[in-house]
């Protein structure tokens, strides 16, 4: 019987997509890893990998088709002995979300939903496959992921995939012979999934467009309706408040300086590195301002993961500095090259750009002074960061010029008070102007 090869579930939030590009044609034979087609979800451009063996026996999705929906068959993959033939009165129906019989390949599993917002540390990739007593363990990149999160050994778990691959449903029923990592699973899902089902639909905006010259009509991709629908629910649902200082940066631009004419080959460190250092190293002196609010508790985040807007064509994604608290300048500035490298290539996964505990969005590139940005649910905080320009500043007494950077911080009231807010700032302030002393 062939094999359903499904559109799958790129991210939490993804219930449709739009198939950008076939790497494979029919006739073609490929392996388990092979990357097979390209989905432009509404965060980004990904790859799609092959999670069996076999023959592309029929493509269902040409190239280019939008609005395909999540568990709808794509393709049709002939097993090993099995000939075209086989295709004729084949199953073609979408699977079921609930997950189910053999004949559905590891394609039909969904991502876990978003990092937990406590102490998780984010997603890991996905590992490399293991070994058991010489043979390889035959288990979906998903089913592999999720055990590594989890701690589950994989070489205990009976696969009931074809096969005998291990997929995502015999983790979680591994898992369930646990109860309190089951029960606190669930308790991490109900906290994730809250946002999304308290958020109301998105209501269509059709404005008055009488008396408008000629125009031309750009479709709203999947990542702008996405980042429309986000931005709306944070200003209308998130009461914000916004503390501004002024940080003077002399210091800094001459340590910076001297760093990157003593750093190796290849490495160049950035202001913004300077930033997110000093962003991470203020949340862990001041930790309630690394909190997120839900209905049940205020989440206060032990580990600092910084999400730093990239802008990227047809929108903006933020891709996530894990444990930045923990990292020096050197790291910090070659993970976040890497970062904004995939980002503009359509090439992060979800594990690049899920959670966040605190997001940092820079516009002093393009001159802007100062400005104030939107909160990014379910984050607490946003720090809007402008142009460093020379200004008159007052010193002892007397006028001088300084090289100064306005800085905004947008707070969500509810979870982080005025005074928590101010004191972070005057951190994050203390050390921009003192670089020194992110280095100990």
């Amino acid at each position: 019987m062939p094999v359903k090869v499904l559109m799958p579930a790129l991210s939490p939030t993804m219930t449709e997509g739009t198939l950008a590009k076939w790497h494979v044609k029919e006739g073609d034979t490929v392996e388990s890893g092979d990357v097979i087609a390209e989905i432009e979800t509404d965060k980004a451009t990904m790859e799609v990998e092959a999670v069996d063996e076999g023959k592309i026996g029929k493509i269902l999705v040409s190239e280019g088709s939008e609005n395909v929906a999540v568990n709808e068959v794509i393709a049709l993959l002939l097993e090993e002995d099995e000939d075209e033939s086989a295709l004729e009165g084949a199953d073609t129906s979408a699977a079921s979300t609930a997950g189910g019989g053999d004949s559905a390949p590891a394609n039909d599993e969904k991502e876990p939903a978003a990092d937990k917002p406590a102490a998780s540390g984010g997603d890991k990739p996905a590992p490399a496959a293991p070994v058991s007593g010489g043979e390889r363990i035959k288990a979906s990149p998903l089913a592999r992921r999720i055990a590594a999160n989890e701690g589950v050994e994989l070489s205990g778990v009976s696969g009931s995939g074809p096969r005998g691959r291990i997929v995502k449903r015999d983790v979680e029923a591994a898992l369930s012979s646990k109860p309190a990592e089951k029960a606190a699973a669930s308790e991490d899902k109900k906290s994730a999934d809250a946002p999304a089902s308290a958020a109301p639909a998105a209501s269509g905006w059709n404005p008055d467009l009488t008396g408008l010259p000629e125009y031309e009509e750009i479709p709203n991709s999947g990542m702008r309706k996405t980042i429309a629908r986000r931005l709306t629910e944070s200003k209308q649902q998130v009461p914000h408040f916004y503390l501004t200082v002024d940080c003077e940066l002399d210091n800094l631009l001459s340590t910076r300086k001297q760093l990157n004419e003593k750093a190796g080959e290849g490495v160049k460190i950035s202001v913004n590195d300077f930033i997110i250092r000093a962003v991470s190293l203020a949340l862990k002196k001041v930790p309630a301002a690394n909190s997120i609010w839900t209905d049940k508790a205020t989440l206060q985040c032990k580990q600092q993961d910084i999400s730093v807007a990239v802008a990227i064509e047809g929108g903006l994604i933020t891709p996530v500095v894990r444990d930045a608290g923990s990292k020096g300048l050197a790291e910090i500035s070659g993970e976040m090259k890497a970062l904004a490298g995939k980002a503009r290539d359509g090439k992060l996964m979800p594990e690049d750009y899920q959670g966040g505990t605190f997001s940092v969005s820079n516009l002093g590139m393009f001159g802007i002074k100062d400005f104030s940005a939107i909160i990014n649910p379910p984050q607490g905080c946003i720090l809007a960061v402008g142009a460093g320009e020379q200004r008159p500043v007052v010193k002892d007494g007397a006028l001088a010029i300084a090289t100064v950077m306005t800085c905004t911080l947008s707070v969500d009231h509810r979870a982080v008070d005025g005074a928590v807010g101010a004191e972070f700032m005057a951190e994050f302030k203390k050390l921009i102007e003192d670089p020194l002393s992110m280095l100990l």
